[in-house]
């Protein structure tokens, strides 16, 4: 199958290879957004050959470093590793990070003079560009399910919204649960994380979706291989279905979760998240955006109540 280009409205692009599928847009001089479009297609158009060339390893944990080659697969590596490392080494592979290394790997080509904003959204998972003075505004689902990038281009009925200023250090966005594409070993809803890279954001996002947990008979998993014949989780369980849980519950799991993010955090792996399950948020702010306090005061703040917005 070859790689497939569409173009949309609002001067967007729609590629397409496989599982991979993009959504592209920049603003700027037409002149180096028309080049930038075509010089990102043809890096889009070989990317799926170099994954699968490698897929064999990037299925491995990265508790050891893995004899990988092509740019992209690196880039998967260093980002999953680092997070697990951050986290206490939970079990994660290279392919946590694919979306936002395939995402990151785009967006360079828009890096250059003439272009004001561009971004690259890889199925959610986003690498931006902003020039500076530029912002962006970004809208969070809680649901993964009912947010679909071709379809929704008008004014979007949004969980919540945020704004990424140039001068912020935030250039990639990613979002997991157990609801989206992707395998999830916990029950989050969604799980979105603002970090330096899209890479960084993908496995953080990732690993704390995993964290968002408890046992609860509601609860029902089944191992990976059973729902998809070549994961890369192989025969651990996997999140398929999450009943309506005790608000407790929902509390218990989401606190873990928070931990989790405060780790990468701590670990400059994480700028900001939002964590949403069941009803109940829980925002990881910015370090440097809490007001001087304990400790204890800040943790309160990381890992407060509900909150009804996502990010202010």
């Amino acid at each position: 199958m070859a790689a497939e280009r569409t173009p949309l409205d609002g001067g967007r692009w729609h590629w397409q290879h496989g599982p991979i599928d993009i959504v592209a847009q920049a603003e700027g001089e037409a002149s180096a957004v028309q080049q930038a479009h075509e010089e990102a297609w043809q890096r889009f158009r070989g990317v799926l050959d170099e994954l699968v060339g490698e897929l064999r390893v990037l299925r491995q944990p990265v508790s050891a470093a893995l004899p990988l080659s092509g740019p992209v697969a690196q880039r998967m590596w260093r980002a999953s590793a680092a997070a697990s490392q951050a986290c206490g080494s939970p079990f994660i592979t290279p392919m946590a990070a694919v979306a936002g290394s395939v995402a990151q790997e785009l967006i360079a080509f828009y890096q250059r003079p003439g272009i004001a904003r561009a971004w690259i959204n890889n199925g959610g998972d986003i690498a931006l560009h902003l020039a500076p003075g530029q912002s962006a505004r970004v809208g969070v689902f809680s649901d993964l399910a009912r947010f679909d990038p071709l379809r929704d281009t008008g004014p979007l009925d949004t969980d919540g919204q945020f704004e990424i200023r140039a001068k912020t250090p935030v250039r990639g966005i990613a979002t997991s649960g157990w609801r989206g594409r992707s395998f999830s070993l916990g029950i989050a809803d969604s799980v979105t994380v603002l970090a330096a890279t899209a890479a960084q954001a993908d496995a953080a996002a990732t690993l704390i979706a995993n964290a968002v947990d408890v046992q609860d008979p509601g609860i029902r998993r089944l191992p990976a291989s059973q729902c998809k014949d070549d994961s890369d989780l192989g025969d651990i369980p996997v999140t398929v279905d999450v009943a309506a849980l005790a608000p407790m519950q929902v509390q218990h799991a989401l606190a873990a979760g928070v931990l989790r993010a405060q780790a990468l955090q701590r670990a400059g792996l994480l700028w900001s998240a939002a964590l949403a399950c069941q009803g109940q948020w829980r925002v990881v702010q910015p370090l440097c955006s809490l007001a001087p306090g304990t400790e204890e005061d800040r943790a309160r703040s990381l890992a407060g109540d509900a909150v009804g917005s996502v990010f202010a």
